[in-house]
Order: C-alpha cells, then sequence, then structure tokens
C-alpha cells in the first residue's frame, strides 16, 4: 500500500543539481533517438501520462524532457473540461481515440484520471461510479499494453502545499508568467489534501504501476523523469528496419 504521504517532494539530499540537469540533457537527447527508432520500427507506441496539481510542471516537464523528439511521431494532448458532445459518451470515448498508433509517441497533459480525481474530489460521482470507472481504467490501460504493444507511462507528480502556492503566486509575481494565472486554481489549492487522498487511492487501485516524481525541484523531477522514460524505451531494443535483399 503507498502512502503519498510518506514519499517526500523533493530530491534526495546527495545529488548535484548541476550534475543531474546536465544528464538530464543528455537522457533528453537519448530519448529523441531512440524515439526516431521506434518511429521508423512501427512496432510498439508509447503512451506517457502526465498528471499533477496545478503548478506541478507538466508542462515544463515535456519541453525539458522530450523537446528532442521529432515532430513526426510525436503528439501531445491536454484534457480540459469535457465538451457537450463528450460528456454525452462514456468517459473513456474522448480519451480512447487520442491513444497513440504504432510508431507513435503520446503525450497526455492531464489524463482519464481526471473522471475520478475532480469529479470524485467535488463530489460529482459517488464512490460506486469510481469503482465502476477504475475497472474500465484497468481494462483500457490492459488493452492498450497487451492486446496494441503500447507502452504506458504514468507519471504522478508529486508537489508540496508550499510549493504549489509558491508557483501559483510567481504566476501573479513575474510579468511573463501572468499568463497562467487563473483564479479557479487557487480556489482548487484549498483542497489540496482531498486530492491527495484521491490520488493515493487510484494509485493503489491502478493495475499498470505510476511513477511518484517529487516535484519541489524543477531539476530533479526532469532528471527522475527523463531517467525513468530512458530506461522504459531501452528496453524496448527497438531497432531500425533494414532493406532485405
Amino acid at each position: 500500500m503507498i502512502k503519498i504521504n510518506k514519499i517526500s517532494t523533493k530530491p534526495p539530499s546527495d545529488l548535484d543539481k548541476d550534475k543531474c540537469k546536465s544528464k538530464t540533457e543528455s537522457l533528453a537527447k537519448k530519448i529523441g533517438e531512440l524515439q526516431r527508432i521506434i518511429y521508423a520500427e512501427k512496432k510498439s507506441s508509447v503512451l506517457i501520462i502526465f498528471q499533477g496539481l496545478d503548478a506541478s510542471g507538466k508542462d515544463g516537464t515535456t519541453r525539458h524532457v522530450l523537446g528532442e523528439c521529432g515532430i513526426a511521431g510525436t503528439d501531445s494532448y491536454s484534457f480540459k473540461k469535457p465538451t457537450d458532445d463528450e460528456s454525452a459518451h462514456d468517459f473513456l470515448w474522448r480519451v480512447h481515440k487520442m491513444t497513440p498508433a504504432k510508431g507513435m509517441f503520446m503525450i497526455f497533459n492531464r489524463s482519464h484520471y481526471e473522471d475520478v480525481l475532480i469529479q470524485r474530489v467535488h463530489n460529482w460521482i459517488d464512490e460506486d461510479r469510481v469503482a465502476v470507472r477504475m475497472n474500465a481504467i484497468n481494462a483500457f490501460e490492459k488493452l492498450l499494453h497487451k492486446d496494441n504493444d503500447t507502452l504506458v507511462l504514468k507519471f504522478f507528480l508529486h508537489i508540496s502545499q508550499e510549493k504549489q502556492l509558491e508557483k501559483l503566486q510567481e504566476r501573479i509575481d513575474i510579468p511573463k508568467k501572468n499568463w497562467k494565472h487563473n483564479p479557479a486554481d487557487w480556489e482548487e489549492a484549498k483542497l489540496y489534501d482531498k486530492y491527495m487522498d484521491a490520488y493515493e487511492d487510484v494509485i493503489n487501485r491502478s493495475e499498470l504501476p505510476w511513477h511518484i516524481v517529487p516535484c519541489d525541484k524543477r531539476w530533479y523531477r526532469d532528471y527522475f523523469i527523463a531517467s525513468t522514460i530512458h530506461d522504459s524505451l531501452k528496453a524496448l531494443n527497438p531497432k531500425l528496419p533494414h532493406i532485405k535483399n
């Protein structure tokens, strides 16, 4: 049983910031190389899911860790409030059509988990509906992984309440970040503890594992995620196809 409040949001004390940043840059280039091989090989696909509270760094992670991936073969999607058409279907309808084809990388900024997180925190669904949806999510991810050779990598960006409030304040105090400011984010931040309870339950109910990423220091967040993605891609052992004589 994973207890989120027992997992630090800070990096290990013995790590060197500059060395980690240098390693992240190197890993990002290697991830880009592996992505292009996977795109050429077209045997498997990769789905990377970033989940976390506002200001945990989902956009920044995408830029710093996956910025070396080729435009061809890489796509991303940010899940927001469902449209009327999406709400008229089952909650996975809008998600399934965004999953990656063979050879493709797809990055989800938020995901299908919103439907068992924000909806649960605000009591828009009851616990019976949560159980039904978690069963559907597990079956959905197993289908992608087992039936379509999709590597599913799920990252929970674990930020402390103090750091989240600091980052939200920066959106007010720093002019170039003003465009990110949304008053609603401050209201959601008041529900920090409820979100942590919801994330903890979702992580423990998931059949495909989550990677819990300490996010109070951006440099360590990027290094942690880059290392995990690189090692997971390398384990696929992708090969460039060659013309057969």
